[in-house]
């Protein structure tokens, strides 16, 4: 017999959204994508755009109808739709979000749907805040919910030792915070996707 789906591991997905080179955000990914995997309510695994390397979208067709004609969109849309709940990290670009976490936002709309979201922001003294409030602009576009907690990283390069992020205790309390919240979030929107609730 299956489990029942509000019992069953939920699946965290955090995305890398920078895929410039020279990055740190597949550091800071690492780190939170480790201290996700602490937590017994979810299975955590990393996206990272670079690697995904979505094109810019060209699918003919509105993607809310789910009439893909690429392989790539269609991975994209199986790894989504297996995802309870997302953490998405990055950088601010010129006060906002980089393009291609907007173009992997674009390609589905139904797979994201009643799914929480949580982010990662990092940079200089701003520590992402624009580019975080944008991208909560847009998820809740998509009908996700964009939780309250997240984690705000300033002067990130102070805080990179040879290529490793290494957080300071404000960082790890503010990852258990948005964890503990989508713990909560996610077990209510798996049920509500589900009909149960």
């Amino acid at each position: 017999m299956a489990p029942e789906p509000s019992m069953a591991p939920m699946t965290l997905t955090t995305v890398v959204a920078s895929t410039r080179p020279g990055r740190v955000g597949r550091s800071v990914a690492d780190w939170f994508t480790a201290r996700a995997a602490e937590c017994d309510e979810f299975e955590s695994h990393t996206v990272d755009l670079r690697e995904l390397a979505l094109p810019f979208l060209d699918e003919p067709h509105p993607p809310v109808l789910r009439q893909y004609t690429k392989s790539h969109t269609r991975a994209w849309s199986r790894i989504v739709e297996a995802s309870d709940a997302f953490v998405f990290v990055t950088p601010e670009y010129n006060g906002s979000f980089p393009a291609p976490l907007k173009n992997a936002w674009d390609y589905l709309v139904v797979e994201w749907q009643h799914k929480p979201a949580g982010f990662v922001g990092y940079g200089g003294v701003s520590a992402g805040t624009r580019a975080v409030q944008m991208g909560k602009q847009v998820v809740a576009n998509l009908r996700m919910l964009p939780i309250g907690p997240t984690v705000s990283v300033p002067f990130v390069g102070e805080l990179m030792e040879e290529g490793a992020f290494r957080p300071g205790k404000i960082h790890e309390v503010a990852a258990e915070q948005m964890l503990d919240e989508l713990v909560r979030t996610a077990r209510v929107m798996r049920r509500l996707r589900s009909g149960t609730y």
